[in-house]
């Protein structure tokens, strides 16, 4: 699996970051998205799938 993430379009909710912390973070200046593992596991996936549905921007999308 591989996550994208447009900070272009990131409206900084924090949501992805607060379901997946281990795939998502956030910038301490504006408080973008930041992609801290763009290939998770498997271990992963169903936080991951989670967090791109909860996208309020649609800024994730995840390439299975």
């Amino acid at each position: 699996m591989k996550v994208i993430a447009d900070i272009e379009v990131c409206v900084a909710a924090g949501v992805c970051a607060a379901i997946a912390p281990a795939v998502f973070d956030q910038d301490d200046e504006v408080g973008k998205v930041i992609l801290l593992d763009a290939n998770p596991g498997d271990d992963q996936l169903d936080a991951v799938r989670d967090a791109v549905l909860s996208c309020p921007s649609a800024a994730l999308r995840l390439v299975e």
